[in-house]
């Protein structure tokens, strides 16, 4: 990646069909009406492109909301074309994305993701410093393209309260704590102290997923389905109980990582 890369709030219509470019070549599916996005931009969205020179190589689209009491942003879309990914640029978009919002007002920043697509938690919980609010089943039902044909849609929202003190806590990967893991094949184990209590009482736990689900949903579809579902079931228990997903614990040498819950 060209060590030239620089950001900036995109503002005219001409940007954002520069945008569509780049989220076509991301996705491969039809990109989002310039008349929708102009209109975001107009009411208080935020639109940051990331150039390599003359070139738009990346873009986050954010738009506002409001939950009755207090006003925030919706982070929407995160797109970089795949030869300038893996350098940082994300998490640096992100940053810069909050910069902005502070500077509008705004006190806190939600998006969702896939709970399987570890690179994503990672960088959500464990970089950025977002929380793990609330687990969405199939959340917008069949989506075209390859990341998500197949399988249900479902998401983990995430709020992101950027100008707040982030608290480090020491986590260990005690075996009395997992509640999912995988066997020598990659198949999920769910622990049977998961069905054995009624309310899940430890201080906090953790959740095994593989570290390359896209691998999986290449070779094995049904093996993915088998992940979906089985996570899914122990991740709305945790949420339903008042646990939120606060960081990920990865490890190079490993094909899974876990998520770190606690109260």
């Amino acid at each position: 990646m060209s060590k030239q890369i620089k950001m900036r709030q995109l503002t005219t219509i001409e940007e954002l069909y520069e945008m569509q470019r780049v989220e076509e070549a991301v996705w491969h599916v039809p990109p989002t009406p310039i008349h929708q996005t102009y209109t975001a931009l107009n009411h208080g969205g935020i639109l940051i492109g990331a150039y390599d020179k003359a070139q738009m190589v990346g873009f986050l689209y954010s738009f506002a909301g409001f939950d009755g009491e207090h006003p925030y942003l919706c982070s929407h879309m995160l797109g970089i074309l795949p030869e300038y990914r893996k350098a940082g640029l994300g998490l640096k978009m992100k940053y810069k994305q909050a910069e902005i919002a502070q500077n509008l007002g705004y006190a806190m920043i939600t998006w969702t993701f896939d709970p399987l697509e570890s690179l994503n938690a990672y960088l959500n919980l464990h970089k950025i410093g977002a929380v793990g609010v609330q687990y969405k089943e199939n959340h917008y039902g069949k989506l075209g393209g390859k990341l998500n044909h197949g399988l249900p849609t479902d998401r983990i929202q995430v709020e992101w309260r950027f100008a707040e003190q982030r608290l480090d806590m020491p986590i260990e990967l005690d075996e009395a704590n997992i509640l999912v893991h995988a066997d020598r094949d990659g198949n999920p184990v769910v622990a049977q102290l998961f069905y054995d209590q009624s309310s899940l009482v430890n201080d906090y736990w953790l959740v095994g997923i593989p570290t390359n689900f896209q691998s999986i949903k290449q070779a094995d579809v049904s093996l993915a389905m088998t992940w979906r579902l089985q996570t899914r079931e122990v991740f709305q228990k945790l949420f339903a109980e008042g646990f939120k997903a606060r960081d990920v614990i990865r490890k190079q040498t490993e094909n899974i990582c876990f998520y770190y819950f606690t109260k």
